[in-house]
């Protein structure tokens, strides 16, 4: 998509957070109204004939653009967090992280084999918390499993998607 609107509100922090690295700042995308409804239709466009029934959001940005693309799409929304954020009994993937190990649960509740999920976060750079949230909710045999990320880093990490089984289908709507 590319969308020029969304790149124009796009903010890009050099060296931050650490020295070397051009952060792809959402948070401009999400306090604009005419991106949110750019960012929703599209997202819709491409799961509308999929029979999603739940979009899982990854912590934190991730819970944004799942709970309005929701509502369009008439599914559900499932939280993927850091432990000890979820009330009730959880499942949970662990997984490494360039500086160590970290871990992403659910409820244990949250989904099941008639699912058709969506999994949606922010960025998709190296896919590690990705990858660990697709092994997450594979454990519940859901029917179908997508992936979609506003932001896809392909060039500084053209190998990320190699990672994900064949049968993730993954979809970026800004790719640089």
């Amino acid at each position: 998509m590319n969308n020029e609107v969304l790149l124009r509100n796009l903010r890009s922090i050099q060296d931050w957070p650490i020295k070397g690295v051009n952060f792809r700042d959402v948070t401009t995308l999400f306090k604009s109204a005419e991106c949110l409804r750019l960012i929703t239709d599209e997202m819709y466009e491409l799961y509308k004939d999929k029979g999603i029934t739940k979009i899982v959001g990854i912590e934190s940005r991730g819970f944004v653009m799942s709970s309005a693309v929701a509502l369009r799409l008439g599914a559900g929304v499932v939280l993927c967090r850091k432990p000890g954020k979820l009330p009730c009994e959880t499942v949970q993937e662990s997984y490494a992280k360039e500086y160590g190990i970290d871990t992403i649960e659910i409820h244990k509740d949250a989904v099941d084999e008639n699912d058709i999920i969506l999994l949606h976060d922010d960025l998709l750079a190296t896919g590690g918390t990705m990858k660990a949230a697709c092994d997450l909710v594979k454990k519940f045999h859901p029917k179908k499993i997508y992936a979609n990320f506003i932001i896809e880093l392909q060039s500084e990490f053209p190998e990320s998607r190699l990672q994900f089984d064949k049968d993730v289908e993954i979809t970026s709507i800004l790719k640089f």
